[in-house]
């Protein structure tokens, strides 16, 4: 498991999320697409099949579908880590507005299943909303019990687990309400991880960056989001944790690979702490190279630059050298 996590963490790399559900279908209606799992096969193909993407993405996370469909073969012959997403999507948690994780039932003739499939890496997402009232104490301790019990149940078939407490941009909260709750949600979860007996060492965190509510009206330089997003890391991550990739939660992809250029450039010398730090994103990678291609064979040439543009821009921001 340390091997898969050091490879994951390779200088100037990072990782590519391509295990959304929901979010393709819009975005393939977006651009007048109607989603079907075949079209979805061509496209997953289409950035995997990307000259050079080994050297700027060192691990995929897929989801069932794209796993059974044999795609994490093309990522394997590249020298790519394949990662898969586990989690059952959510549910609503105790008749409230709040969503909780579910998933958990099934996961381990899951994870024999994905392991004989050649995922070496798993990802479990849970959301916690800001408001007011939330997140509920409950939900807080229900979630990330069940994350902390999804970490271990990976760890002992030796796989290792992205663990990914997303706090959402949605909603009027400030920076300083969203690196409270941060804060919270993150240190929370190792104690609980310890509690299980989870090996910190062997687990990746996938985390937000500390960001105001996107109905806020405020705006925030990539510095303040660097200051604020590293003292929620260092009051929070164990030292043993060895990697932090970010989520882009939500961004546009410039203002997700500035602001990673931001926090990367200020953790030079791991001033905060001792990870290291990269990046997981999903549409800050993707953002125009479905626009590009729009489903046709004679686009794909195009639209495979359009995404090379932008891992290269977000391996330099990895860096601090954007």
């Amino acid at each position: 498991m340390n091997e898969t996590v050091q490879k994951l963490l390779a200088p100037s790399k990072g990782i590519l999320a391509a295990d959304g559900t929901n979010g393709i279908v819009k975005r393939f209606e977006a651009v007048g697409l109607t989603f079907t799992p075949e079209l979805d096969k061509k496209y997953k193909e289409l950035l995997f099949k990307t000259n050079g993407l080994e050297n700027y993405i060192s691990g995929v996370i897929l989801n069932d579908a794209n796993i059974k469909a044999g795609l994490g073969e093309i990522l394997k012959r590249k020298g790519i880590e394949v990662g898969i997403k586990v989690d059952g999507g959510l549910e609503i948690f105790n008749d409230t507005d709040e969503q909780i994780t579910k998933g958990l039932e099934d996961l381990a003739e899951r994870l024999v299943d994905y392991k004989r499939l050649g995922a070496v890496f798993t990802k479990w997402r849970a959301v916690y909303k800001i408001s007011d009232i939330y997140p509920s104490d409950g939900l807080i301790e229900e979630s990330l019990s069940r994350m902390a019990v999804y970490a271990k149940m990976v760890q002992d078939c030796g796989l290792v687990p992205i663990v990914e407490p997303e706090v959402l941009l949605e909603g009027n909260h400030t920076n300083t309400r969203c690196e409270e709750i941060t804060t919270k949600v993150v240190k929370r979860l190792f104690e609980v991880s310890r509690e299980k007996n989870v090996d910190l060492s062997s687990l990746i965190l996938k985390a937000s960056m500390v960001i105001p509510g996107n109905k806020s009206g405020v705006i925030v330089m990539p510095l303040e989001v660097s200051n604020s997003t590293l003292r929620t890391l260092q009051n929070s991550v164990p030292s043993e944790v060895q990697g932090i990739v970010f989520l882009s939660g939500g961004q546009t992809a410039d203002s997700a690979t500035f602001n990673l250029n931001e926090i990367t450039k200020l953790n030079l010398g791991k001033k905060f702490g001792s990870w290291d730090l990269t990046f997981s994103f999903e549409r800050a990678l993707q953002e125009g190279v479905l626009s590009a291609w729009v489903g046709k064979d004679e686009n794909i040439l195009k639209a495979q630059e359009v995404f090379l543009d932008r891992l290269q821009k977000v391996c330099l921001a990895r860096q601090g050298e954007l």
